[in-house]
């Protein structure tokens, strides 16, 4: 592929991303986990992306998934904390409302949110073990569930993080209203990912 056209590709992406959203992953032990929710990141246009690791050894988020994700790894923002308190407090520092996938009968279904009344949502998942630590139950502004039907009652973490993704983003273009990159953040983020 030409310089030409790897810049070409790379601007179409870029025309697509989502404005103010960012997907947080609180302790993530499995790093194929991570590498599949950053893939989905891609997928949904979400650029942004911040990593918790508190009680689980961190890791480079651009390192790991090569087979399955390696392209979404290269193209995606990567932001870590070591302290969930300290992730939330800036996101809330931000501007951000926060919404965190937890199991429990004091949560409201994730197909009854209005996202779009937010202009900045952080979406944060939790452990693949033990869910959202204590911290963040405590600090989220809603505590959302994907219903289900079955025995089972939790998704993997990936496929739970991809219909989180999904429905915020359908909600977001089914409003019309622009939640897109405006042109001097394109081409800020156009400066840095060609340099890659």
């Amino acid at each position: 592929m030409s310089i030409e056209e790897r810049i070409k590709k790379i601007k179409t992406m870029i025309s697509k991303r989502q404005k103010d959203i960012i997907v947080v992953l609180e302790d993530i032990h499995d790093p194929h986990n991570a590498a599949a929710i950053f893939r989905s990141c891609d997928a949904f246009g979400i650029q942004n992306v911040y990593l918790i690791f508190e009680t689980h050894k961190s890791y480079n988020p651009s390192k790991i998934g090569r087979v399955s994700s390696a392209s979404a790894n290269k193209w995606l923002t990567f932001t870590k904390f070591n302290s969930t308190k300290n992730c939330f407090d800036q996101l809330k520092k931000d501007g951000y409302k926060i919404f965190g996938t937890i199991l429990g009968d004091d949560c409201e279904s994730i197909y009854d949110q209005k996202f779009i009344k937010y202009d900045k949502i952080a979406l944060v998942i939790g452990n693949e073990h033990s869910g959202l630590s204590q911290t963040a139950i405590e600090m989220v502004d809603k505590k959302i569930i994907i219903p289900m039907r079955g025995i089972i009652q939790s998704f993997n973490v990936s496929v739970s993080a991809a219909i989180c993704m999904a429905e915020i983003t359908r909600q977001r273009m089914k409003k019309g209203k622009n939640f897109l990159l405006d042109s001097s953040d394109q081409k800020k983020l156009l400066n840095d990912l060609i340099n890659r």
